[in-house]
């Protein structure tokens, strides 16, 4: 009989700081300690895989699923636009079963977007049990700078909390002792029982205290035909019927230089602005038309950044081409959450790409043109658009 395979899910709200830790919880593991990565980007843009890739000397690629070898124990393979817990539940059972066969590891971890619903992934990982996965643990990271503030608004925020089996409390050393308590109150109102365990997310916490909790949360039914009205606790199930509640929180904007020149690349399957709905055949005419955008450098960054209101934007993370120091072009990649961000230099393997940036707040419809503006185009907003430079996507799509 094949061995049972850990799954360990990380969750927790944009920005909270989940890829940090894992970087810092994959610098732990042994070597001879097989490792598989399922990143969850939300957007069309892959980040937070490259990041790992780079830090960990590991290699990714977008694969829908489809894992990436690399030359040490640890793997990273991703899966964009999108939540796990709805749109691509059926996309999530491939891919756990493709790394199996190939791959047979020791641990796979999902790091979830940060839009996910646990629950509905670990109900899936569930059904999954006859075929060899094995549910470990559900770990929630919590943002102790900006949970009272989202926490109050997002519902999705609120059930991470809950259905979780260790809440990981992340930048408590950027408050002070009063804020860190009212953080807390807010995180035993929601959850009591669960295990809170301050962390530093550079120095991340020991694989020791997360893995092999064998979690007894989500004990469903297993035969995988009905989503049961009660869980074997007695609680209810609803969060597993409520397919799109991430989009009900966060709208979406993409900005995209040079633009794609198929439809499919900026998503056009699942576009949602009614205005771009109907022009996908002038990709590539628009492009000939479209004005260079002027590259930021570090100041004129700083001087766009700055005055963002952080109940408004929650994440702004992707690749910026801008000029260094010495007014040379170099490749970033851009992480910013409510107000602080980080620039990751990478690797310039396209010299025609400027932008490939994912924007998610709240009320974001209002900011698409002083976006357009800010990132350096002159072109009017219509032509933004209408060319795929520009895709807004509203909360509720």
């Amino acid at each position: 009989m094949s061995k049972s395979i850990p799954v360990t899910v990380f969750t927790g709200f944009l920005g909270a700081g989940k890829t940090t830790i894992l970087l810092a919880l994959l610098a732990q593991i042994p070597s001879e300690y097989n490792v598989v990565v399922l990143k969850n980007e939300f957007g069309d843009v892959k980040v937070d895989s490259q990041l790992l890739g780079n830090s960990t000397g590991t290699t990714s690629d977008q694969t829908d699923g489809e894992p990436v070898k690399a030359g040490n124990s640890i793997k990273v393979t991703e899966m964009l636009n999108g939540c796990l817990c709805c749109v691509l539940v059926g996309q999530m059972k491939n891919a756990l079963l493709d790394i199996k066969e190939k791959f047979n590891p020791d641990r796979i971890i999902i790091e979830t977007s940060g839009s996910a619903f646990p629950a509905p992934i670990a109900w899936q990982i569930r059904q999954l049990q006859p075929d060899g996965f094995t549910l470990d643990a559900i770990i929630t990271v919590i943002d102790c700078v900006n949970f009272t503030g989202y926490e109050d608004t997002s519902y999705t925020a609120k059930m991470q909390a809950k259905y979780t089996d260790v809440i990981l409390l992340n930048k408590h050393e950027l408050i002070s002792e009063r804020q860190f308590d009212l953080v807390l109150d807010h995180v035993y109102e929601l959850n009591e029982e669960t295990p809170k365990i301050k962390c530093n997310g550079t120095q991340g916490v020991s694989p020791s205290l997360i893995f092999g909790i064998d979690t007894k949360l989500f004990q469903l039914a297993s035969d995988g035909s009905t989503i049961p009205e009660t869980t074997e606790m007695g609680g209810s199930t609803d969060w597993l019927k409520d397919r799109n509640h991430h989009a009900n929180e966060v709208d979406l904007v993409q900005v995209m230089y040079p633009p794609p020149t198929d439809p499919s690349e900026c998503g056009a399957d699942q576009c949602n602005d009614e205005h771009h709905q109907h022009h996908h055949h002038q990709h590539q005419p628009h492009q000939n038309k479209l004005d260079t955008p002027a590259l930021f450098t570090k100041e004129s960054l700083e001087t766009f950044l700055a005055p963002l209101p952080k109940d408004s934007f929650y994440r702004i993370k992707g690749t910026i081409r801008m000029k260094d120091d010495e007014g040379a072009s170099t490749v970033v990649i851009i992480n910013w959450a409510f107000g602080r961000y980080t620039l990751t230099p990478v690797p310039d393997n396209d010299k025609s790409v400027i932008y490939q940036i994912t924007v998610m707040g709240v009320d974001l419809r209002g900011w698409v043109a002083r976006l357009a503006t800010g990132f350096g185009f002159s072109n009017t907003l219509d032509l933004l658009k209408e060319s795929s430079v520009i895709k807004f996507t509203p909360a509720g799509k």
